[in-house]
């Protein structure tokens, strides 16, 4: 099931729905688990479990209940917002940065071997 070449912009709503369904399928039947089964533990009806599969509209908790009981929660890091840093505070940053040490205990300078 490689995704990578997929062109997720050019794809209409309808089909980008069939590809998650049949990720949902995919991953039930990886589990060996039934429809019947993946509804009990998700505490949803058998049929959402058909409507997804089959790319219809469902709710976006009932994917979410569902991704959780497979395991599958991990796909939600894609939308995980990471603060980012701009080019000129990175700059100013960098710049501050210490670039060398001094020792400021200068009483063994102050010694001769002499």
């Amino acid at each position: 099931m490689d995704i990578s070449n997929n062109n997720w912009l050019a794809m209409s709503d309808g089909a980008l729905v069939a590809t998650i369904g049949a990720f949902v399928k995919h991953h039930r039947l990886l589990q060996n688990k039934t429809q019947q089964q993946l509804a009990t533990e998700a505490g949803i009806n058998r049929s959402t479990i058909t409507q997804i599969e089959k790319g219809e509209k469902i709710t976006l908790q009932s994917l979410l209940q569902v991704l959780r009981v497979l395991n599958l929660l991990y796909i939600m890091d894609v939308f995980k917002v990471q603060q980012q840093i701009s080019p000129l505070q990175l700059a100013k940053l960098e710049q501050n940065k210490r670039q060398r040490v001094r020792n400021k205990d200068n009483s063994n300078d102050n010694k001769s071997d002499w």
